[in-house]
């Protein structure tokens, strides 16, 4: 396995940018996930580090070596696409080794493998039926034998559960994290799907429009988003955002939201005037009769040990992450209370975070 390290990677088709002067590193052994919507340039980004597209600018260094103009086969890469692209006339055996017969290795060591490969990936007593008869957990994990048995530098995978129902879903996530853990493989992860960006990664890259908006950990990307579209792109319920006008001083603990004085972390430094917005995750939020800051019961979700409450303010929709034992009403008027050490403020115009939870948040691109 190796290092993946992209320097300054630029894709344009035309006058369409589709990738911007992309940074990072995937560190040997790393899970990492590129997130975000459809056309943000995440799988086109994960194309250039296969080889199946040029860049138009940038670097790509795999293990050290510079194969940003390789061809795909020469850079010892594995890759599990949406579609199971698996040979109908060949069964569950051949299709796992099929890539070491296209190698010309020889045949007891390819049986050798595939019988590793297979136990690996809990489908051995699969071996020799059809791959057409397979359910759809089974023929992605077919899918994922034929890259495994190759023993690659590293793994790249663009959206490989997105076929799958809920439930197969739920499952592969589990094992492909578990696979993961066993093989220690360097693996490069695609998805729109925040909840299986959030489970699997040990990184997360968000991108949108072209731009890496922001890259850390789960928890980095959850508890302090360096923008506003990072904010309402992570979580479930996403995090509500209140406007605000006026300048931000250095020194300032507080902030005025609908007529109502709210704490917020220490601003260390000036900001020019401008409009902001003050964000704030659902489970931050609480019921204070004594709060100035209003609203009603618009609808409550019922999960079990919590409930998502919707409440209607006089600047829009907020919603909030309760104890499922809390009784509310329809049109019953609240007060909100948030916590101050976890809240965040934005620029509006431009979306980036100039203070989220817990310490200063800046863009990252």
């Amino acid at each position: 396995m190796a290092e993946i390290r992209v320097q300054n990677l630029r894709k344009e088709f035309g006058s369409f940018i589709a990738v911007q002067n992309s940074n990072f590193v995937v560190e040997d052994g790393e899970f990492f996930v590129m997130l975000g919507p459809s056309g943000c340039g995440k799988t086109t980004t994960l194309r250039m580090i296969a080889g199946l597209e040029l860049p138009t600018g940038g670097k790509i260094l795999l293990g050290g070596e510079d194969v940003t103009m390789l061809r795909a086969r020469e850079r010892d890469i594995a890759f599990v696409f949406q579609l199971f692209a698996l040979y109908p006339h060949m069964n569950v055996r051949k299709n796992i080794g099929f890539p070491l017969l296209a190698q010309g290795m020889a045949r007891a060591e390819i049986r050798q493998r595939v019988e590793e490969t297979a136990k690996l990936l809990r489908i051995d007593h699969l071996l020799d039926r059809p791959v057409s008869g397979l359910a759809g957990g089974d023929r992605q994990r077919v899918a994922l034998g034929r890259a495994i048995v190759r023993r690659p530098k590293c793994f790249l995978m663009d959206e490989p559960l997105g076929t799958l129902d809920t439930e197969f879903r739920d499952v592969m996530v589990h094992e492909l994290r578990e696979l993961h853990n066993r093989i220690h493989a360097t693996t490069v992860y695609v998805t729109h799907d925040q909840l299986e960006a959030m489970s699997m990664a040990d990184k997360i890259a968000v991108m949108n429009h072209g731009v890496i908006e922001q890259f850390g950990t789960p928890k980095e990307i959850y508890d302090r988003p360096a923008s506003m579209f990072v904010a309402d792109f992570i979580g479930s319920p996403p995090m509500n955002f209140l406007k605000f006008d006026g300048g931000l001083r250095r020194g300032a603990k507080e902030i005025v939201v609908q007529g109502a004085t709210v704490s917020v972390p220490e601003i260390h430094e000036d900001f020019l005037p401008a409009e902001f917005a003050l964000g704030v995750r659902p489970e931050h939020i609480r019921f204070d009769e004594g709060s100035k800051l209003r609203g009603a019961i618009y609808g409550t979700e019922y999960l079990g040990t919590t409930q998502i409450v919707a409440v209607e303010t006089a600047g829009g929709m907020v919603k909030a992450r309760v104890p499922a034992e809390i009784q509310l009403r329809t049109g019953e008027p609240v007060g909100l209370a948030f916590n101050a050490a976890r809240v965040s403020l934005f620029e509006r115009q431009s979306g980036r975070a100039v203070r989220t939870g817990l310490h200063e948040g800046t863009a990252h691109g």
